[in-house]
């Protein structure tokens, strides 16, 4: 789905929840609680939780024990069970962790600026572009690619670039596109004032990505292990940091589907710490985590 997502999944968080004891707790996530989150979590995200994420465990849903006025963690474990689809949501929520930034990985919007998008413009005579950012967290990433996009393609072209996440509270960040001032001081200056809107009274201090972009980028929640709603094909697919804590049978299934829904001369972009070698031989390596499909 991008961005700073090295943390993309709580698989990959820091531990920031003292160790501490049970005696030392509120309640008590017993062996059996955790080995039912750790099934949980991999059956609906795909993320693979270690023995050492247990304490995070802990601090993430001990909060949603304390919302729901449970008295246990047995009793929020019975909850998900049950099915509760609104708790299914928060759970999922609360075990993902989203850190991001604008441009991040810097040399992919370089390729595509410099070598893939020049082609394109000589070479794809329906003048229509369309971008899925696969774990787009918060929105940087779409956004990103939206500057990118506006800054190098005709006007004429048909440009359609769709944002997902598994979160849908960071979906929500996306779609509206507001961020601190703080979350551009990456971008150029000549970016920040061609792209977004500073704010003023209550939103001092904020600024806004402006409507052009906006325009050219969706967001929509979507766990990427259930079926795709999407009907057409993707000319680019970023799915960067995403996957690399899935099992490698998750992984092989994802970028199979993944390359199905590619055009026939489609690339992919992945994260600097993931590879394909022995998962996928769908694409050809074009060289720092960019590839091509090939069949």
């Amino acid at each position: 789905m991008a961005s700073e997502r090295d943390v993309r999944s709580l698989a990959n968080s820091s531990d920031s929840t003292p160790a501490g004891t049970s005696r030392d707790r509120e309640f008590e996530l017993t062996d059996k609680n955790f080995l039912f989150v750790k099934r949980f979590i991999a059956e609906q995200a795909g993320i693979e939780l270690s023995e050492a994420k247990r304490n995070l465990v802990y601090g993430r849903l001990v909060r949603r024990v304390r919302a729901l006025g449970l008295s246990s963690f047995d009793d929020y474990c019975l909850r998900l069970d049950s099915g509760d689809s609104q708790e299914l949501e928060h759970c999922v929520n609360a075990l993902t962790t989203n850190l991001t930034s604008f441009f991040r990985e810097v040399h992919h919007f370089d390729f595509l600026k410099n070598e893939l998008l020049p082609r394109l413009i000589n070479e794809k005579k329906d003048r229509r572009l369309r971008v899925w950012s696969a774990g787009c967290s918060t929105g940087e990433e779409p956004y990103s690619l939206a500057m990118v996009l506006a800054e190098t393609m005709p006007a004429d072209w048909d440009i359609r670039i769709l944002g997902t996440d598994l979160d849908s509270q960071v979906v929500a960040t996306g779609h509206a596109g507001q961020y601190t001032q703080e979350r551009i001081t990456g971008i150029t200056e000549a970016r920040r004032k061609r792209w977004f809107l500073r704010g003023k009274g209550a939103s001092e201090g904020q600024v806004k990505v402006r409507e052009e972009l906006r325009d050219l980028t969706s967001f929509k929640r979507l766990n990427l292990l259930d079926p795709w709603p999407m009907k057409g094909s993707f000319d680019l697919v970023f799915c960067r940091n995403v996957v690399i804590y899935f099992s490698k049978d998750t992984q092989r299934t994802l970028f199979e589907r993944f390359a199905e829904q590619l055009n026939s001369d489609g690339h992919l972009f992945i994260g600097h710490s993931e590879t394909l070698y022995n998962v996928s031989d769908r694409f050809k390596l074009l060289g720092n985590t960019i590839y091509r499909k090939v069949r």
